[in-house]
């Protein structure tokens, strides 16, 4: 079958560049699906964005859909012929509807008895045909953060859309979105060609955009990007200091990159290496460059979107944003400077941190004293930096260098107590408490960071649910999702035992003149809260949701002794013998429905050979494995457990459990409850698959 290539371009204003990396992602699920349904096979499929277009590619699309197979189902066999075997009134008037010879009837097999069938081939329509109806709903179905309407038009979008280009084997395929209609045409760059182009097919349309000013490859588009970083860095003899986000935010922001180079006063590197690289980045999206030694130069480089005859005049513009920015940074540093961190404190007593919670000087008061706990609990000997560092973290809040670059709080904290003399634990703590910021982002790199982020974040989810702000779909203002999952990462990561119920009931006695719910009904709910956030992020480690039920269903309280018995539980459920385990442990289970008794077994009432032996084996292994149960040692336990499989399986083979005598039943009971409490220090196996 012939195959074509299909181009669809959505040129339009520019997009934000964080909408783009997703919507390009979108674009692709969103094609593929849609030509999954139609029933249209294809090859390679790709996707490409620069802030004023959005390209799909699929290669080698198929002429035409797929045939397929339609079977109807008919009147019932026994109605459908005579006694002679001749085909009734009902098998013709059957055949005839369906527009099929009565001879390619066939009989189906059903639930119901046997049914006469018809199957016939419906032929695939020509894709071009088609096309038209599929595209519109793919742009229309991306989906952006934020959409607006323009114009007259009744469509939605992340920014107007000014031209549609949509080939198919270099034939247009016509269609309206909004009132832009689809054709043949793109257009270059905004400002260096801003005239229609006529493009034929995916070859000329990368030539030719390229002579026009426009590398539509976000891929091509970034190497050149690191390129032009590399090149005007050596011409200072520096090096730039890569940030993986900048370089992928400003691949989105041009279409035609030029690196350019510029140099601000150096009198501005008194200030702090981080204060300088976050003015740079930020706000101009520069990029800073470093000496081979690691030292911060005073020179800067941006990707600009427009090649100039004179790139002094660019140069110079650029450098006058940034040296009044740094200035502003200069006199926020020397002002901040004039009042301790310590006595700071004090003034967030005027900030509010939320109306119901208080303020920013009432909840560092509360996490200090959560943190002091946690310590306590884990690993006293930092108590006093604990103190130290939970009473100054925040104190960067009310200076002026925060109020101007809100996204330096932490990051300025840590500079001020260092100038201010503070141990270089408090320095780090006062910056990295606020970490994880996102899923993948680093720890605290102490014990005291950790407390103290755990502490602060906890704060912020007990009371947050504690007054109802709870978060819904994707709103979550407060942030408490990925609080929570920071929360878990450290104690997972770093190992704390510690007992996440206790630590929720710390922080509600602290919460308690604010909480406004019973607090057993707000406990369940944080700990259901974490647990489900738990849950999501083994899944993502790849982990079997089936697994991670059987050991969170029982308890959900020491996330490190669950991860253990999560990795165990993972390793052993392949073993062999282990599912012979779980469907005994199942109908063990099943049997004890409404048993509840404190009844030990008695030897004397075991009178068959197979629950005798099941007996015996169970009080073998018992003591070991409660031994490796208290060690954590669950891989060694689980195989203990699984010598039992012979035994379970002739007890299940040989023994009736529900006999008349009351105490023989009892005593079988007895015996099953007492192995699956065992099972259930580590899991319930029922609800492995």
């Amino acid at each position: 079958m012939n195959t074509l290539e299909l181009l669809l371009e959505i040129g339009t204003e520019e997009i934000p560049s964080r909408f783009i990396p997703k919507a390009l992602n979108d674009i692709e699920e969103i094609a593929r699906n849609e030509f999954l349904q139609n029933r249209i096979d294809h090859g390679e499929i790709k996707t490409f964005g620069t802030p004023r277009r959005l390209v799909l590619f699929v290669d080698n699309v198929n002429e035409f859909q797929r045939d397929i197979l339609i079977k109807k189902i008919g009147p019932p066999k026994q109605n459908a012929f005579d006694s002679n075997g001749n085909p009734t009134q009902a098998a013709i008037g059957f055949a005839k509807s369906q527009s099929v010879s009565l001879e390619s009837l066939e009989v189906e097999k059903t639930e119901k008895g046997e049914y006469l069938c018809a199957i016939k081939k419906e032929p695939g329509k020509r894709v071009i045909e088609l096309l038209p109806s599929i595209l519109p709903k793919i742009i229309l179905s991306i989906p952006f953060p934020k959409s607006m309407r323009w114009g007259e038009v009744s469509i939605r979008f992340a920014r107007p859309i000014h031209w549609i280009l949509a080939l198919f084997g270099g034939d247009i395929i016509p269609f309206e979105v909004g009132n832009i209609k689809s054709g043949d045409l793109t257009y270059g760059h905004r400002f260096m060609h801003p005239y229609p182009i006529h493009v034929r097919n995916f070859e000329s349309y990368i030539q030719e955009t390229k002579k026009a000013f426009v590398i539509v490859d976000q891929n091509e588009r970034k190497k050149m990007i690191e390129q032009q970083l590399a090149k005007e860095a050596n011409k200072v003899s520096g090096q730039v200091i890569y940030e993986e986000d900048l370089l992928n935010e400003v691949n989105f922001l041009v279409e035609y990159p030029v690196g350019l180079c510029g140099r601000f006063d150096e009198r501005f590197l008194f200030l702090p290496n981080d204060i300088i690289i976050h003015t740079m980045k930020e706000h101009q999206k520069y990029f800073p460059v470093k000496d081979k030694n690691g030292k911060l130069l005073p020179y800067f480089i941006f990707i600009s979107n427009i090649q100039v005859p004179n790139n002094s005049i660019v140069i110079k513009g650029n450098e006058r944003v940034l040296q009044a920015r740094l200035s502003d940074a200069s006199f926020f540093f020397h002002e901040d400077l004039k009042i301790p961190l310590e006595k700071r404190v004090d003034q967030l007593k005027q900030v509010v941190f939320q109306a119901k919670l208080g303020t920013s000087y009432e909840k560092v008061m509360r996490f200090k004293t959560l943190a002091l706990w946690i310590t306590e609990q884990i690993d006293p000997k930092w108590k006093e930096i604990v103190e130290r560092a939970s009473l100054l973290c925040k104190a960067d809040l009310v200076t002026g260098m925060v109020g101007e670059f809100p996204k330096l709080q932490g990051i300025v904290g840590r500079e001020y107590a260092r100038i201010f003399g503070e141990r270089q634990e408090i320095c780090e703590a006062i910056y990295e408490h606020y970490l994880p910021n996102f899923s993948k982002d680093r720890l605290p790199s102490s014990p005291v960071g950790d407390f103290i982020s755990i502490a602060d974040k906890m704060d912020t989810i007990v009371g947050c649910f504690g007054v109802n702000l709870i978060p819904s779909g994707t709103s979550d203002p407060f942030g408490l999702r990925r609080q929570a999952l920071g929360i878990i990462r450290i104690i997972v990561e770093k190992g704390y035992a510690i007992s996440l119920i206790k630590l929720i009931e710390e922080s509600q006695r602290l919460l308690s003149d604010k909480i406004e719910r019973p607090l057993n009904e707000l406990k369940d709910e944080v700990l259901e809260f974490f647990r489900v956030r738990f849950h999501n992020l083994l899944l993502e480690e790849g982990y079997s949701h089936y697994v991670i039920e059987a050991v969170t269903s029982i308890s959900f309280d020491d996330l490190v002794d669950i991860r253990h018995r999560i990795d165990a539980l993972s390793e052993v459920r392949h073993w062999k013998d282990f599912d012979s385990i779980v469907i005994g442990f199942k109908r063990a289970m099943n049997i004890l429905k409404g048993y509840q008794s404190q009844n030990i077994v008695d030897p004397s009432l075991l009178i068959e050979e197979a629950e005798l032996n099941l007996y015996q084996a169970f009080i073998k292994i018992k003591g070991k494995v409660n031994q490796y149960l208290e060690k954590r040692q669950y891989n060694l336990a689980l195989q203990e457990m699984i010598q039992m499989k012979k035994p379970i399986d002739e007890f299940f083979d040989r023994v009736m459990v529900m006999v008349e005598d009351e105490r023989l039943r009892n005593n079988r009971l007895s015996l099953l409850q007492a192995i699956g409490k065992l099972f259930l220090k580590i899991a319930d196996f029922s609800k492995l698959s």
